[in-house]
């Protein structure tokens, strides 16, 4: 354990991947942050055990390189009935943004690699064996009393606490925070198992109603399994070798296996009311539980990690308001409540409770693959609630515009322009702000003063070309948009756009528009004088852009 601050920007209670992951986020922004957990050790059964696309850009942006974990990507999940056959699929073979659209990963080794990261961080304190005991907030400051596993207490202050400690948080229940929503009747036996003798590369779930069955793949020569508990079965019967034995027979053929996890557990899919209350903040199962048939679980969690750590971030250096940390809940809710209901729905479709409901809901989905526009919505996981805001920190949306507002920039290969290594674009845009100007120097017009108050609030700018085309002027930094994927396919040449850290399109326009863009972009959330105590780090005005430039 490392040695306790007593003052910190930002607390956050739990460790797990979600509170690892905006950890590593929050150092890499340069915030002072102590993470904490009751836990010493990484709880080593797997847990989650799909990431898609989104994700892996998310820990992309957390620093973690391609191959800094072991993942199996997933060319499909395939629905198969006793009736029908296989009677519905979705194509996951691919990639988008950079990523493979769906993977299998191992959670303990996740885990592992985000704490090792941690242990070179210049800006984060991770302390273990440690347990939050109350909260108690101010204007100003979160004053948090924790006790650690030898019994000694220890006062820390906080900026701002972050609830990172699951379904069961203690800190969601501090803040009086009902968890809204539907806990499943059903109960499921999930088998990790190695040395599997039959190979699959797939997820597959067997609509049986007899037995419902998800089965897939996994890193490491593993498989796992999910049994649906039939009623009056019960945790002891199932969790025994002979049941396991037998639940497995199709595939073990007889022989033996290792067996790495054997585990009863019921679904949930709730949602807390609010993700923010005051000073204190909740991530992850902490403030949403989604239940797994779309594998979406951990997948949410990252996408509350990139959006909550820059604001964090922004507002403790006072570079933004603290009202921008409202827009995480606005943001982030919906989305999340979103992806609940589509994990609810799709386990209604593949998953009915009896054999009538069973050939209506699966012969129905049979049916539907013959009508292309309906195969596609499956197929293409066209279903999938897009992460899209409604409202939050970006200038309304324009119909017809070329980038939706409000969404994530897509991310493309870019090659320099002086010649050099290909990287995905996110790591060219760096963990701040970007202006970016398509085949157009982005700072070209813009007055000097406001070119120095983008930079004051970590700001920078960034020149993209279409493939072998040299721009007519020259940019603080140039890429060449290798795949086309942007420009001219997306993107008109002569076009700007406002990317937040978490890489969201926060504004975007003609370049002839270049200082009104800005200027807009900038009053969503740059505090742009001190005005008394400022939240966290304590700038001083002249590192501020002043009033005037942002009229």
């Amino acid at each position: 354990m490392s040695h306790l601050p007593s003052e910190v920007d930002v607390l956050i209670v739990g460790m797990g991947p979600t509170g690892a992951a905006l950890a590593q986020l929050l150092n890499r922004y340069g915030t002072k942050t102590l993470v904490i957990d009751k836990a010493q050790e990484i709880f080593q059964a797997p847990r989650a055990i799909s990431l898609d696309n989104e994700a892996l850009r998310v820990l992309q942006m957390c620093g973690l390189e391609d191959d800094a974990f072991d993942k199996v990507a997933i060319p499909e999940v395939r629905m198969h009935s006793p009736t029908f056959g296989q009677y519905s699929r979705a194509v996951t073979a691919g990639s988008i943004d950079g990523h493979p659209k769906l993977v299998t990963f191992f959670q303990p080794q996740l885990e592992q690699v985000l704490r090792e990261r941690l242990k070179e961080s210049r800006h984060v304190s991770v302390s273990l064996g440690v347990s939050l005991v109350s909260l108690t907030q101010s204007t100003d400051e979160v004053v948090a009393e924790l006790q650690t596993e030898g019994g000694q207490s220890h006062r820390v202050r906080a900026s701002y606490v972050v609830g990172a400690d699951g379904a069961n948080s203690l800190v969601r229940r501090i803040l009086g925070q009902e968890f809204k929503g539907k806990t499943f009747a059903e109960d499921w036996l999930v088998v990790d198992a190695k040395q599997v003798p039959t190979p699959i590369d797939h997820v597959e779930f067997i609509c049986d109603p007899h037995r419902p069955t998800p089965h897939m793949v996994a890193p490491g020569g593993r498989q796992r399994w999910e049994f649906k508990l039939k009623p009056g079965e019960t945790r002891e019967q199932m969790e025994h070798p002979d049941m396991v034995q037998r639940l497995l027979r199709p595939w073990t053929q007889g022989k033996d296996i290792e067996i790495e996890r054997v585990a009863v557990y019921r679904f949930h899919a709730r949602v807390a009311d609010r993700f923010k209350v005051g000073r204190v903040l909740l991530i992850g199962d902490a403030a949403h539980i989604t239940p797994p048939f779309v594998g979406q679980g951990l997948v949410s969690g990252l996408r509350d990690v990139a959006n909550l750590a820059w604001k964090l971030s922004w507002v403790c250096q006072g570079w933004a308001r603290p009202s921008l940390l409202d827009t995480y809940d606005q943001e982030r809710r919906p989305h999340a409540k979103a992806m609940i209901d589509l994990a609810k729905m799709m386990g209604r479709l593949v998953m009915p409770s009896n054999h009538a409901a069973a050939f209506v809901t699966h012969g129905f989905m049979s049916m539907m693959t013959r009508i292309p526009r309906l195969k596609r919505l499956f197929e293409n996981l066209e279903i999938k609630p897009p992460n899209q805001f409604k409202v939050g920190c970006f200038v309304k949306p324009l119909r017809g515009a070329p980038l939706r507002r409000g969404g994530q920039m897509p991310q493309v290969w870019l090659k320099p322009q002086t010649g050099g290594e290909v990287v995905l674009s996110d790591d060219v845009f760096g963990t701040g702000p970007v202006m970016v100007g398509f085949g157009v120097d982005p700072s070209a017009s813009l007055p000097p003063a406001l070119t120095q108050a983008w930079a004051a609030v970590g700001g920078r700018f960034v020149q993209i070309d279409p493939r072998g085309q040299m721009a007519r002027t020259s940019a603080l930094s140039r890429w060449e948009d290798l795949s086309g994927a942007l420009m001219p396919s997306v993107v008109p040449v002569g076009w700007l756009a406002i990317v937040r850290p978490d890489k969201v399109v926060m504004h975007d326009g003609p370049s002839t528009d270049a200082s009104l863009l800005l200027k807009q972009a900038m009053h969503l959330y740059v505090e742009p004088t001190v005005q008394g105590k400022p939240s966290c780090a304590r700038p001083s005005a002249a590192d501020l852009p002043s009033p005037s430039v942002l009229e």
